[in-house]
């Protein structure tokens, strides 16, 4: 399938009431936005990969429309959270005029959300598969973590190297202050040990 024809299906497994015609106009126009010239990293390739790895785990619908919607505003120049809660803003009016019920979508606002900071309370599923697979990249080998990293960077070309260097660096070191980066035991014992390298060898690397 198409990823278009993906987005239809999903919207409509999470009870959309739209007609196929509105559905497939509404994935198009995300998809849109997952090709903006400003992204180097957040592409329709992260989008692709996050979604198999949500079908691999057997994710439900619900987190797959949070998989399109969580980086669907995506401004570098935008500051905190600011581009997480536009998201999830989108998100919530979207799916509404598609007919998708009131509690799903607050659902899929609230896993949009949680993108922001990676931050999941215990026995949430949905928002452990979500974040797992947002933060995938990390473990990737080093040659493709270095690519990774070098996109972030060219999605930041406005920031000087003196003030990126700082601002990656707070952010590595947030993400190594978590208790856990991955918390499906099947991905975590796979991935957890390859990401804190990573995160590691870029932070000495900023340094």
């Amino acid at each position: 399938m198409t990823l278009v024809e993906r987005w239809r299906v999903a919207a409509r497994g999470a009870g959309a009431t739209a007609g196929d015609e509105a559905l497939v106009a509404a994935g198009t126009a995300l998809l849109d936005r997952w090709r903006e010239p400003q992204r180097h990293y957040h592409t329709v390739d992260h989008l692709a990969a996050m979604l198999s790895i949500v079908d691999t785990e057997g994710g439900s619908d619900p987190v797959r429309l949070a998989t399109w919607f969580h980086d669907a505003v995506y401004d570098p120049r935008s500051p905190g959270d600011a581009n997480e809660r536009e998201s999830a803003a989108l998100a919530r009016t979207e799916l509404a005029g598609l007919g998708v019920p009131a509690a799903v979508t607050a659902e899929v606002e609230r896993l949009v959300l949680l993108t922001a900071g990676h931050v999941v309370a215990p026995g949430d599923g949905d928002g452990e598969l979500l974040c797992d697979a947002d933060l995938a990249v990390l473990a990737r080998p080093p040659a493709e973590y270095d690519a990774y990293a070098a996109a972030v960077r060219r999605e930041y070309a406005h920031v000087p190297d003196e003030l990126f260097r700082a601002g990656r660096a707070a952010v590595l070191r947030s993400l190594l202050d978590l208790p856990a980066l991955y918390r499906r035991p099947a991905l975590a014992e796979r991935w957890e040990g390859p990401a804190r390298a990573n995160l590691e060898r870029e932070l000495r690397a900023l340094a």
